[in-house]
């Protein structure tokens, strides 16, 4: 009885899930992905496993497709959990704070929504990495916000669409090489394609962080970063030897040095600034061994539980008083979880049925665009992980593309524009989850501002409808 399954049926585990993140998500709220995602996502593929197992699939089929899924997710979670100790630390060694006090000195409140947008941009398009700038770069805007008092919804959106837009565009990133590669693109032809979308939608995006930083009383908010660099530099010793770790984790992944080893050298190198600038190591020698047996356990506390800060200033300890690997394990627990999910309902045949009835409505090209976008939207929904919003609509859609007489640079746009720029806005996906972690502002406070994640499947969908930067047949991915 190994024949496909119905529709009805592939659909009850879905249904399930929608209705039962939907109800946590009204009682829990931001709170959903520290635990009650998790427990439904386990719920769902249970109830998966069990149709899979009354149909006659063994179960030893069943398990190695979770395996299958759970080994494409090893790097992603080894990257949590060193950018959880890279931030315990780099907060720990005075980094963070140096940060954030040149940032107070330096950057105006009136420009600094758009300035977090620019900023991130421009460190995500070297470095190709979304987590990598919200968890260096990312950590120190939202305490600059902080400090000027901005809204930390309105900050985060700012740096979440500014990583995502290098995410999206630059050479260095794996969902813009995983895009180009599953439909046939070459690499710079769907970069150029893309930006056709995503720069009006930039635009838009600057323009509307430019208007909402004029917001408020400009003197009262540049009173308040007074006390606020006072507790830092009473707290830690700022210099300019603090910049060396961020430069140099951002040259290693700039020049395509492995993530794993770039932010472990960065984690390394925080603990050497740690002793050089924070700890009296050699005022006494003494105490030596004291003193390096103080900053050995201050430096492997901050790495694996993060940094309690205690200035006696409440927005300074509350920013300051995170990171740690201890930190990330909720969001693994997630991501275990949705690939738990996700690789029962693949192996259980269930996510093919629900694919074809989906190719099956999308006989136009509006029709076709729009089932890409919400499948995409869909995936990071109820999979929980960009990867396979990226994949499983990629190797769904490409033939019907094709027998469309679409150039594939569409199908690759519409992927990222979709499938990589909402992954941020679901609490339970492990980008979302990601970036409330290591921001320390939930996903459903900083998702109405983040504008580039917002517009762009928007700007898909009216690709689609009318025919507006469409990219032809003369395919230059042919020609390079």
């Amino acid at each position: 009885m190994n024949e496909k399954p119905g529709f009805w049926i592939s659909l009850f585990p879905l249904g399930f899930l929608i209705l039962s993140l939907s109800t946590a998500g009204y009682l829990f709220g931001s709170g959903i992905a520290e635990g009650p995602a998790q427990i439904l996502l386990f719920s769902a593929g249970a109830i998966s496993a069990g149709i899979s197992r009354i149909r006659g699939i063994s179960w030893e089929k069943i398990e190695d497709t979770v395996l299958d899924s759970l080994r494409n997710v090893l790097q992603p979670i080894l990257i949590l959990l060193l950018i959880g100790a890279l931030i315990g630390i780099w907060i720990r060694s005075g980094i963070v704070p140096a940060l954030i006090v040149w940032g107070l000195e330096l950057l105006k409140p009136e420009i600094f929504l758009p300035s977090a947008l620019i900023l991130s941009s421009v460190v995500s398009l070297a470095t190709g990495s979304s987590w990598s700038t919200v968890g260096t770069i990312g950590v120190a805007l939202i305490g600059v916000g902080a400090g000027l008092g901005k809204p930390l919804g309105m900050v985060a959106g700012a740096v979440v669409s500014g990583a995502y837009f290098g995410d999206k565009l630059s050479p260095f990133s794996e969902t813009t090489n995983l895009a180009s590669s599953i439909t046939g693109v070459s690499l710079l032809s769907h970069i150029r394609n893309m930006a056709r979308t995503t720069l009006p939608a930039f635009g838009i995006c600057l323009l509307a962080f430019g208007f909402l930083g004029w917001g408020g009383n400009q003197g009262e908010t540049e009173t308040a970063t007074g006390p606020v660099i006072s507790a830092l530099k009473a707290e830690f010793h700022i210099s300019w030897v603090l910049l060396f770790p961020p430069l140099l984790t951002f040259f290693l992944i700039y020049f395509r040095v492995s993530a794993i080893p770039s932010i472990f050298i960065g984690v390394l190198s925080g603990g050497v600034c740690f002793v050089l600038t924070q700890t009296n190591i050699y005022a006494n020698s003494l105490n030596f061994q004291d003193a390096a047996s103080s900053a050995f356990k201050n430096l492997v506390s901050a790495a694996s539980e993060g940094t309690k800060v205690r200035t006696g200033h409440a927005v300074v300890d509350g920013l300051l008083s995170r990171g740690g690997m201890s930190s990330m394990l909720s969001t693994v627990w997630l991501i275990i979880s949705a690939m738990f999910y996700a690789g029962i309902m693949e192996g259980g045949g269930m996510t093919q049925v629900l694919a074809e009835k989906v190719l099956n409505w999308a006989n136009a090209r509006g029709s076709l665009f729009a089932a890409t976008v919400f499948t995409c939207v869909g995936t990071n929904l109820f999979c929980a992980d960009q990867y396979l919003a990226i994949v499983v609509p990629g190797k769904m859609f490409k033939e019907a593309y094709s027998r469309k007489g679409l150039d594939p640079r569409n199908l690759s746009r519409c992927l990222e524009d979709s499938g990589t720029m909402t992954s941020a806005l679901v609490p339970w996906n492990s980008c979302g989850s990601f970036m409330a972690t290591a921001l320390g502002v939930p996903t459903l406070v900083y998702l109405p501002y983040a504008f580039l994640n917002l517009l762009s499947p928007l700007f898909s969908l009216v690709t689609g409808w009318t025919g507006w930067g469409l990219a032809g047949k003369d395919l230059e991915s042919k020609k390079e």
